[in-house]
């Protein structure tokens, strides 16, 4: 127990031991786990509305994971302590496994049990641990889509290296490239083709928009890069072209 408490004390602050997981301190990262989990059963029953059992229920995992996962993405410069940011993140992750779950009657009440979370804890460390966490969240999803959209490239035999190099310089040159993207995305027939054939439909294309064949060919990997991001469902991606041509 001294050993322990001597251990705890030399390692410092909550903060400072997250510090230490996050340099990849293991032993560290399982204690913490072990030692959090009675407030982890207990951020999991606030949304489940019930006794946690660790051993038995699934929710626990899910929330012992999104713990883990806390530790990996707390930063301090956010403004909020660990702990805020933890429970937040457990909250959030275990909300979406339920509402995955349809035949959870948990569902109809969580957005109720979500907002209720304000009164539980600091109002300016709440807040500063929902913005981080909607920033490690997105960053996340940013990094899947590129990702899966550097695969999608690989298919069209592009790569980012080259998307770089022959992108437009001029936005003019650009907006004309998106708008021929978009025109292909929302026709049938070009559609199937790109699809298909992994290529620009020439002969089609020059009877469908304002753009030379010689303009279309410079811009052949940009457009069909573009076309790439408008078929598929790339939120943070499509930022990239809000605004032009859609």
């Amino acid at each position: 127990m001294i050993r322990r408490l001597l251990k705890k004390e030399q390692e410092g602050s909550l903060e400072e031991q997250v510090n230490l997981v996050q340099n990849g301190d293991e032993e560290l990262q399982n204690q913490l786990l072990k030692q959090y989990q009675p407030f982890i059963a207990k951020s999991v029953s606030e949304v489940c509305k019930r006794y946690i059992d660790p051993s038995k229920d699934d929710e626990f995992s899910i929330g012992l994971v999104a713990f883990n996962d806390a530790m990996k993405s707390y930063s301090s410069d956010k403004g909020s302590s660990f702990l805020s940011f933890a429970k937040l993140v457990v909250k959030r992750k275990v909300i979406d496994y339920i509402r995955n779950d349809q035949n959870n009657p948990v569902v109809a009440s969580l957005d109720q049990e979500y907002e209720e979370e304000d009164q539980m804890e600091n109002p300016q460390e709440v807040r500063a641990a929902k913005e981080q966490y909607q920033q490690e969240t997105e960053s996340w999803h940013r990094r899947i889509e590129i990702q899966d959209f550097s695969e999608k490239l690989k298919l069209y035999k592009l790569s980012f290296q080259e998307l770089t190099e022959v992108s437009p310089k001029h936005r003019d040159a650009r907006e004309s490239a998106i708008k021929v993207a978009r025109t292909i995305n929302e026709d049938d027939e070009l559609r199937a083709f790109v699809m298909e054939k992994r290529k620009l439909p020439m002969k089609l294309l020059t009877d469908k928009v304002e753009v030379s064949k010689k303009t279309l060919e410079r811009n052949r990997k940009f457009i069909l890069a573009i076309f790439i991001i408008l078929n598929e469902d790339y939120v943070f991606l499509k930022d990239y072209i809000k605004g032009v041509g859609l």
